[in-house]
């Protein structure tokens, strides 16, 4: 796979923060909830008024932010995946259905990913959240749930398209059942665009996952997730601008990562792209 140099740098930075989030307990200097008194929104250790002991500074109540932005790596993260995974079985499940039942199945399960399409996907998952209260698991459930049309569509339009061919046809024409023409054979060619709009989708996840945090609907302190952080510093973008732009900056270049890496990874399995 020849990748250029966007998707080397997509490639760099989702490596970095995978890396950062496995390796979070060993390479974090201070534990995400401890307090130090007497250390209360200190700059980075380059700034006048910083210390070597906290090399990003600390938050408004004493905590180390770069240990915390550490730890912060595995909950947004493990959010963006967790997601991905539920949205992936459940729409690859119901696009095979679709695609390859057609007919009232079809009509039924397009209308319902219309209905969800048609709403704001970050208004419809804040009322997932009202109703069964905020927490990572229940943030997982909520943006999961407005991520499932994205996979459901592409796998559908992959397995329309998968019928309709001859192989297929003769398949069907010999008394192969449901599961052999939809699990054996149509899902194994669904896999490279599922592929791609799960990585893009990863970018998505953590996105919401954040906007949900910065509402205060996700993760709830002390737990260090970044949107949480943005959040509780946001009435010291004045006076402590690092207490936002450090977790607001990992959320950037996360994004962009997985944003680039999908880029790259769609080139590479869309033949039609390649040159």
């Amino acid at each position: 796979m020849k990748l250029n140099r966007g998707s080397l740098i997509g490639v760099g930075l989702v490596s970095f923060f995978i890396i950062i989030a496995v390796l979070s307990p060993l390479i974090a200097p201070h534990a995400y909830d401890q307090i130090f008194e007497g250390a209360l929104k200190l700059p980075a250790f380059w700034q006048e008024g910083g210390s070597r002991a906290f090399l990003l500074g600390t938050d408004d109540l004493g905590r180390d932010l770069l240990s915390r932005l550490i730890y912060g790596a595995p909950v947004s993260l493990g959010i963006g995946f967790a997601v991905v995974i539920f949205a992936t079985i459940i729409g690859t499940f119901l696009g095979l259905l679709a695609g390859t039942l057609r007919g009232w199945v079809d009509v039924v399960l397009s209308r319902l990913m219309d209905i969800i399409l048609a709403l704001p996907s970050m208004l419809m998952a804040i009322v997932v959240i009202a109703i069964l209260g905020p927490s990572v698991k229940n943030t997982v459930l909520a943006v999961g749930i407005v991520s499932i049309p994205q996979i459901f569509r592409v796998i559908r339009a992959t397995a329309l398209v998968e019928m309709s061919k001859n192989y297929v046809v003769a398949i069907q024409t010999f008394g192969g059942s449901w599961w052999r023409v939809a699990i054996r054979n149509v899902l194994p060619n669904c896999v490279a665009p599922l592929i791609v709009q799960a990585t893009l989708g990863l970018s998505d996840a953590i996105l919401n996952a954040a906007a949900l945090g910065f509402l205060g609907l996700g993760a709830q302190p002390p737990l260090p997730e970044w949107g949480t952080m943005l959040s509780d510093a946001r009435s010291f973008i004045e006076s402590s601008p690092w207490m936002v732009t450090l977790p607001g900056l990992c959320i950037l270049l996360v994004v962009i990562g997985f944003n680039l890496l999908g880029d790259a990874l769609r080139d590479h399995l869309d033949p039609r792209l390649k040159r």
